[in-house]
Order: C-alpha cells, then sequence, then structure tokens
C-alpha cells in the first residue's frame, strides 16, 4: 500500500500496518515534481519519515538561518528540501519571475518544506519554509491571508493562525484589543485578568463570532475557519523575540512559545 499527498502520523501508520500486515510505503513529491522524489523502503521498519531519495533524483538542503534551520545542526542536517531531477518541471508556464524564484542556477527546485536527514539517509519532514502549510486532508491553508482578514475585528489586535498536515483543522492564538477588551470586560461583569486566565466561553464566543462573520463575508471555505483558539495578553513583539524589526510575526519562534497552548487545544478538539 501506497500512501502520499498529506503525512499520516506515526500512530496511524504504525496501527494500519499491525491492521493490514502488508507493507506500507510513504511517498513524498510535488506537482512540480510529477510525482514522488522520496519514498520508504519496505524493510525499514521506522515509521515518520518520508524515505530516501529516489534513484533519479539527487536531494541536498539549504540553510535557513531565519529559522533557524542549518545542515550543521546537531544531531541531524536541518534545511529546506531541494531537489534536482530530469522529473522536475522546466518551469511555470509564461511567469519566468515564479520559475527564477523556485528553481536556483544549479536546477534544484526548492520545495519550501523543512526537512532533517537521518543517519540511515532517510528525510523526516518538520516544518515549511514559506507561510503556508497543509491539513491532513491535504488542503493547503495560507495563514497570512487569514490574519489579515480576521484583524479587520475591533476585538482583535493581534492574531496567529496555526495549523499542521497531523490536524484536521486550523487554530489561532488571539492578542484581544485592550480598549474594546476592557470596554466588554466592564459591560459584561468581568474581570479582565479572569478572562485570560479562564479562558472566558463568553468571550472566546464573541471572538469566533467576529471570526465567523469575516470568515463569510471574505468567502473562506470551512478549513480556514479556525475551530479553537487561545486567548493571551502577551502581545506579538520584537521585545519578546515574536516579531522582526520589520513587524513580521516570526511564526516559527511564535509556534515554540505557545506549543504548550497548541497541544492543549487541539487536545480539547478531539475530546
Amino acid at each position: 500500500m501506497i500512501t502520499a499527498s498529506a503525512p499520516l502520523s506515526r500512530d496511524v501508520l504504525e496501527f494500519i500496518k499491525a491492521c493490514f500486515g502488508c507493507p506500507i510505503i510513504e511517498a513524498y513529491g510535488l506537482s512540480e515534481s510529477n510525482g514522488a522524489v522520496t519514498a520508504t523502503d519496505i524493510r525499514d521498519p521506522i515509521s515518520g519519515t518520508v524515505g530516501g531519495p529516489l534513484r533519479h533524483c539527487a536531494i541536498r538542503l539549504k540553510d535557513l538561518p531565519d529559522m533557524e534551520y542549518r545542515v550543521t545542526d546537531q544531531p541531524y542536517p536541518r534545511g529546506e528540501v531541494c531537489v534536482r531531477s530530469p522529473c522536475i518541471t522546466t518551469g511555470y508556464f509564461m511567469r519566468p519571475d515564479l520559475t527564477a524564484a523556485a528553481i536556483d542556477d544549479q536546477g534544484y527546485l526548492h520545495t519550501g518544506d523543512v526537512g532533517e536527514i537521518l543517519p540511515n539517509g532517510s528525510i523526516k519532514i518538520i516544518d515549511r519554509s514559506k507561510n503556508i502549510f497543509k491539513l491532513s486532508q491535504g488542503e493547503y491553508i495560507a495563514p497570512e491571508k487569514l490574519e489579515n482578514i480576521f484583524i479587520q475585528s475591533n476585538f482583535i489586535a493581534q492574531v496567529m493562525v496555526h495549523g499542521d498536515s497531523l490536524q484536521n483543522c486550523c487554530i489561532a492564538i488571539v492578542v484581544p484589543d485592550k480598549e474594546v477588551l476592557a470596554k466588554w470586560a466592564s459591560e459584561n461583569g468581568k474581570q479582565i485578568d479572569n478572562i485570560f486566565q479562564s479562558q472566558d466561553a463568553d468571550f472566546k464566543k464573541v471572538i469566533f463570532d467576529e471570526i465567523y462573520a469575516l470568515a463569510t463575508a471574505s468567502k473562506l471555505n470551512s478549513l480556514e475557519k479556525p475551530k479553537g483558539l487561545y486567548l493571551t495578553n502577551e502581545e506579538f513583539s520584537t521585545e519578546n523575540d515574536l516579531m522582526t524589526p520589520t513587524f513580521k510575526l516570526k511564526r516559527n519562534v511564535a509556534k515554540k512559545a505557545f506549543q504548550a497552548q497548541i497541544a492543549q487545544i487541539y487536545a480539547s478538539l478531539a475530546d
């Protein structure tokens, strides 16, 4: 059996192997590669990787210092996965600008996926270098587009939309507008500190209503609507290293900073 398009979690893959009692190959590729560029070996008992490069492909990693991924990382080299092969597209139709951005002068396609190379030569996909992620359904989500829509709410000062390929929905980390929050709390007999400490359900509903109204007005699909959220009074800033000097969200740093809250949200959604 072969699985592709979006990764399976290790638990699911090992469960399926036990149920069907047959080799299951996990393949990795892109539309631009016209199919797979890596695949797991049926003799490899370790799950959670996309295997090594196929015979017609050469793969190397590119340093991503802004995301703290380098080929010199220990214990495993990490970086953007770049592929060179006869199967790689020669370019995008009538878009030399996109072609130049995706394929370097040595013929390597920059996939936008971050991988690490394990000792046996297999590759594990661990992140995205571009501000886009794929859900478990195989659907791509562009978080910046959603954030620019949701930030139009008077209740929201800052927002980070998060998701990954092992989850079937996206979620949001929301920094409420202080003045609007203070007014709402006064009108509803709430203490601001308690709103954050208890993750107040009433205020969350207000935020959800705002987000869903904006999503509907912008004709977003259901997968682009966050199914869970976390309220924080910690603003994204350069001081806490959550933003760049040009005031862009450091998505990888924010992901680490809110790792526990993200896990908690997904755990509550699974209950």
